[in-house]
């Protein structure tokens, strides 16, 4: 019996994930649920739908006005109650797992709404106003309906705008705004998109190469329809929102930076915590945790130290590599040449890793100017869901002297293969799973994952350079500082400038990227915490299976296991390992 086989009898063996439906018309009743919620999902995110693979809705927008939002929580709550009605208990193994996940979200939607979140739509790095100039690389332009489509997404911008400013306007009558420190330069976010001349706009590039089988007339007629789109709607979109935070929003904006700061902010925290981390797990302890690993690493960034034979203490390190040159790129070309080369040798290794691959490949790009200054290190977009499209790992080519080289082994196995694209890819590709799992994002599964993936290197060769392995070490130290700042500042009561101070004294980052980072945790509570939770979660499951199974212990299968429920919580996880663990030591040894 092959590896895969072996892993496929074990799984069907295993009780604790499979075993006969008691109940046919629960099942029947659960999937038109899935299905009904799933159709009113794309209906309602046109732009989801479209990264979905969904092609449907491509010439809209989605709304976001306060009676939309009340309007999809009152059904989000008709989801929930005709789930409860569902006897969970007649359902088989893998049906109670859905059946969960789904529960979770809706429950999770429902607080978040409870509490006010959808207030604060935007961050200084992230929401509406950052994603849709980027729109010509998420929907297909290969037709002349396409660009039609493309239009009229155009021509919907500034209603788009005006919703998000209408949630804005409300924030402010409630008390739910961003903390102003982190919209500081918003101005120059929205100011590029501003154009005197519509060719000028980023949006105008689907113009300038139509496909060759398109018509001459067809061309002209898209693209003057798209210059009168861009100029008549995406441009004064764009006014009115960088007036409206100039004016009204900035002036408004609350001085604190804890989220403890809001309206029942404490509870609200505890409940992105929970919700971030998927666990039953409150602020302190995460805090300690975070203080617990920061030592714990800071005694092997010492190992370093000695190996490389350094004259001098850890703090004295760490400004010896923020500080010689030769620790960074010259260009931009160099830093994407030298990316390029880690990706392209860790895709040699990856099998010795995983027994399932993903079919999607990936590529990289630059992260675009206009938001780069603003923006973290590098980040990964997903594929399409229906494979017509590539992932993209992005990486920031901003302030050369902010981006140590030493640093782009970890950063790219945490962002492409084996992490984010690998994990997500493979997920996307999971057809037997409900598509509602397929796309979700249990953020400590995903960015958990991410983070293993970084050690992953150690076990194929990576991280040879002492000072590429302080790298690594930075980057887990980094994780294992945002436990303890982002808590810090949400719930115990630290400054910004505390959490600047903690960081740079415990990681190797330059100080635009620790600012940049601690301006992302102000404006995202919670989110931060869920990177070192996951990982120390995975990282627990994999000793406890090296554990039991000893010599049967195989890393392909444990890695195929994980991944073979997409992005989940942390409980399920556990629940699948530990199936896997039992099963396999009572399954006949080879």
């Amino acid at each position: 019996m092959t590896r895969i086989g072996l892993l496929l009898a074990v799984l069907a063996c295993c009780p604790a994930i499979v075993h006969a439906a008691e109940n046919p018309a629960a099942k029947e009743q659960l999937d038109a649920l899935f299905k009904e919620s799933w159709e009113f999902t794309l209906a309602e995110d046109p732009l989801f739908a479209t990264h979905a693979g969904d092609n449907r809705y491509n010439d809209r927008l989605p709304r976001e006005t306060l009676a939309d939002a009340e309007r999809r929580i009152a059904k989000e709550r008709d989801f929930l109650k005709r789930l409860e009605a569902i006897p969970r208990s007649e359902l088989n193994r893998a049906d109670q797992v859905n059946y969960d996940i789904f529960a979770r979200g809706k429950r999770d939607s429902i607080a978040e709404f409870e509490f006010r979140g959808p207030l604060m739509p935007i961050t200084n790095r992230s929401g509406f106003h950052v994603t849709f100039p980027e729109l010509p690389l998420h929907m297909p332009l290969a037709t002349t309906q396409d660009y039609e489509n493309y239009v009229a997404r155009l021509k919907a911008f500034d209603q788009f705008s005006a919703d998000h400013i209408e949630l804005m306007r409300e924030g402010i009558k409630q008390g739910f705004t961003l903390p102003s420190v982190v919209l500081t330069d918003m101005d120059e976010v929205l100011a590029p998109h501003i154009v005197d001349d519509p060719t000028k706009s980023l949006l105008y590039k689907p113009f300038t190469q139509f496909p060759e089988s398109m018509s001459q007339t067809d061309r002209e007629r898209l693209a003057a329809a798209g210059r009168q789109a861009i100029a008549e709607h995406v441009v004064p979109g764009y006014r009115t929102l960088l007036e409206f935070m100039q004016k009204e929003y900035l002036p408004a904006c609350r001085e604190q930076i804890g989220a403890s700061s809001l309206p029942n902010g404490r509870e609200y925290y505890r409940y992105r915590v929970r919700h971030f981390t998927t666990l039953d797990i409150d602020p302190q302890t995460v805090h300690d945790i975070g203080l617990a690993e920061v030592k714990r690493i800071k005694a092997e960034m010492q190992e370093i130290l000695n190996k490389v034979d350094f004259k001098g203490d850890l703090p004295a390190f760490v400004e010896y590599l923020r500080s010689d040159p030769k620790f960074y790129a010259e260009t931009p070309e160099q830093l994407l040449k030298e990316t390029s080369l880690v990706l392209k040798k860790i895709d040699g290794e990856l099998p010795k890793l995983f027994g399932k691959l993903p079919r999607t490949p990936y590529g990289i790009r630059e992260i675009p100017a206009f938001i780069a200054p603003r923006t973290t290190t590098a980040y990964y977009q997903p594929p399409a869901g229906d494979g017509s499209r590539a992932g993209f790992y992005y990486v920031n080519t901003y302030n050369l002297k902010s981006r140590p080289l030493f640093e782009i082994e970890a950063l790219s196995l945490h962002e492409a293969v084996p992490g984010h694209h690998l994990q997500i890819a493979l997920q996307q590709e999971l057809v037997d799973l409900p598509d509602f799992r397929r796309f979700a994002h249990a953020t400590a599964f995903v960015e958990g994952w991410g983070l293993y993936s970084e050690r992953l290197g150690l076990e194929v060769g990576f991280y040879q350079d002492p000072y590429r392995d302080f790298g690594r070490l930075s980057y887990e130290m980094w994780r294992a500082c945002r436990l303890v700042v982002d808590t810090g500042m949400h719930y115990l009561g630290w400054t910004r400038q505390q959490a600047i101070e903690f960081m740079a004294a415990n990681t190797a980052l330059s100080l635009h990227n620790i600012t940049a980072e601690v301006d992302r945790y102000i404006a995202w509570p919670g989110q931060a915490t869920a990177y070192k939770m996951g990982e120390l979660k995975i990282r627990a499951l994999r000793k406890e299976a090296e554990t039991q199974l000893g010599e049967r212990f195989d890393v392909r299968e444990f890695h195929d296991v994980v991944l073979a429920g997409g992005a989940i919580p942390l409980d399920v996880l556990e629940a699948n390992v530990m199936a896997y663990i039992d099963a396999k030591r009572e399954a006949p040894a080879n």
